[in-house]
């Protein structure tokens, strides 16, 4: 017993430091419906990890959403993108959560948002620190509705749990907030890299599909593999719950070899700067080329993620002539359902010769250093460690498209783009900008900033970039009265705006030349003004709307309405 009672002593004590730690008990659900996620922690996105779990709403707007513990609200944004209308709660326990993509916020916290809003004239307030306790919270409190504010998304509830002080993302679910899960991830492509220069994969120097199979209860097996020198793999996996057709990311993922971890990364916890590694977490350029996510199980070089724990030799396996190994691959969820895929390989020197197609271009990068690079009227700038290795950069411009190699790189920082416009009058070049034509039917607006004979804008995306003009105002269409009709049932003005060019920068809206909140649903492209902001005084009113687009094209309506 005496033998035992410390070891006894060990396992308690690791229990409540977990426990103290995430508090499983202490966060209530922020919906009164079951939790159905659309979306897990640490799910792998364009350029970043999934920082939340999102909820479902039946697809619902307006279902209310409640504080999932005591505190008070920290800060609080409205924002046309990103996280919408967003509420942070500080609890006394150390943690924040967080509520993003609200339609309204609740009785107080409206009316204080909207004061706010009228103050600085303007929809979007950037972040409010309310002071400590300014606006205490109860468990449980009614503090907002949910929606679909911040972009082209749908109805759903984006929470968080973060750390106060550190600001680092922690999995809800370590808190108790888990759903119905009795299903296993799903394993669909498995890839095998030559990481060596002298490295051979059945008897070729690239990497690989390796067909798999299933041959059992989330059991497979791949085929085969014939490897000499350094090398890798990499899995494309899934996860889906109860109740949810989404397909959603792993909690963790694990490779063995001969019965020996080498690999292993969790998705626990992670801090908002170091979410653009996931670039190197995944191999780029085969999502950039086919949209499916090979997660690699091993580390690169320039990978700061902190979600790797008890690596061997970052993962990479050096297979030895004439010897068998077994890799096992292992995905796993949250709630601990396993998949695997066993990977029987035979070391075989290959006598095949290959010779390296020269890679070579006038732009060569060298990624410790600041490269600058000039043709024509059009200059490229790379700070040093944008990329996260040398390479030589493809260059060109052809019938005035700037093609800065293809987007299958990842970048670490934004580089520069600048056109020289001198050859243009003054007035072309108010209605001229940058834009990506990435995708030639959807040319997307860049951000131009104009300086007497020279545009530039920063970006951390290569591919196809051009000048073009906007010459058409805005769009306003779709106005919910005529001139002066009579609306005194109604309880909302409505209009939507559009511009299918530079796109929309500002609107500004008065009634009898006083300014008024409009909220803005991008998605519909449809502003509302709620009559029930303002006191109206008088039967006759004068509503007045004004609309610039990203170069300056203005386009403005007037009309008056009569009231009671």
């Amino acid at each position: 017993m005496k033998k035992i009672a410390p070891l006894l002593l060990l396992i308690v004590h690791c229990l409540t430091f977990a426990q103290e730690k995430y508090p499983t008990n202490y966060f209530k659900k922020p919906l009164d419906i079951p939790i159905i996620l659309a979306g897990t922690f640490g799910e792998i996105r364009s350029n970043h990890f999934h920082a939340g779990i999102d909820i479902k709403t039946k697809q619902k707007e307006g279902l209310n959403i409640l504080a999932a513990a005591d505190g008070y609200i920290s800060r609080i944004k409205v924002s046309i993108w990103g996280y919408g209308k967003v509420i942070y709660i500080n609890h006394p326990n150390g943690f924040t959560t967080v509520y993003a993509h609200l339609s309204k916020f609740g009785e107080g916290i409206e009316e204080y948002v909207k004061k706010i809003q009228y103050e600085k004239e303007n929809y979007e307030t950037g972040n409010i620190f309310p002071k400590a306790n300014e606006i205490p919270i109860k468990k449980g409190q009614l503090i907002a509705f949910s929606g679909s504010t911040g972009g082209f998304i749908s109805p759903h509830l984006h929470f968080e749990v973060r750390d106060t002080k550190t600001e680092k993302i922690l999995n809800p679910m370590l808190f108790g907030l888990t759903p119905e899960d009795s299903k296993s991830p799903s394993l669909h492509t498995l890839m095998a890299y030559p990481i060596s220069s002298n490295a051979r994969i059945n008897n070729a120097n690239n990497q690989m599909i390796v067909p798999i199979k299933k041959i059992g209860n989330n059991q497979f097996t791949a085929d085969q593999v014939y490897a000499s020198g350094t090398i890798g793999f990499g899995i494309n996996t899934t996860d889906q719950l109860d109740d949810s057709n989404n397909h959603n990311g792993i909690y963790s993922l694990e490779m063995l070899v001969n019965g020996k971890q080498v690999y292993y990364h969790e998705l626990a916890t992670f801090s908002f700067a170091e979410s653009k590694y996931i670039n190197l977490l995944i191999d780029y350029p085969y999502y950039s080329k086919y949209q499916k996510r090979i997660q690699k199980t091993f580390k690169v070089d320039g990978n700061n993620l902190s979600i790797y724990k008890g690596l061997v030799e970052n993962g990479k396996i050096s297979i030895k002539q004439g010897l068998n190994y077994t890799v096992k691959i292992i995905a796993k969820d949250f709630m601990g359902n396993t998949s695997s895929i066993n990977i029987p390989i035979i070391g075989k020197e290959s006598n095949a010769l290959f010779s390296k197609r020269k890679d070579t271009t006038n732009y060569k990068i060298v990624k410790s250093k600041f490269n600058k690079f000039s043709k024509e009227n059009v200059r490229i700038a790379f700070p040093k460690n944008t990329f996260y290795e040398d390479f030589y950069l493809d260059f060109t411009i052809v019938n005035n498209v700037v093609k800065i190699h293809k987007p299958i790189l990842p970048l670490n920082k934004n580089f520069t783009l600048t056109f020289n416009v001198s050859s243009y009058t003054s007035e072309e070049k108010k209605q001229l900008y940058i834009a990506n034509i990435n995708n030639e039917k959807y040319p997307r607006y860049q951000h131009t900033r104009k300086k007497d004979s020279v545009f530039y804008t920063t970006t951390k995306t290569l591919g196809n970039y051009t000048l073009l003009t906007d010459d058409k105002k805005p769009e306003i269409y779709n106005f919910d009265f005529k001139d002066n009709q009579w609306i005194s049932n109604y309880k909302t003005i409505k209009v939507k705006i559009s511009d299918n060019q530079s796109g929309i920068k500002t609107f500004r809206a008065t009634i009898d030349n006083e300014w008024v909140l409009m909220e803005y649903d991008i998605k519909n492209q449809q502003l509302t003004y709620d009559l029930s902001d303002k006191e109206l005084v008088g039967s006759k009113h004068v509503f007045s709307l004004e609309v610039l687009d990203n170069v300056g094209n203005t386009n403005s309506l007037s009309r008056t309405f009569n009231r009671k």
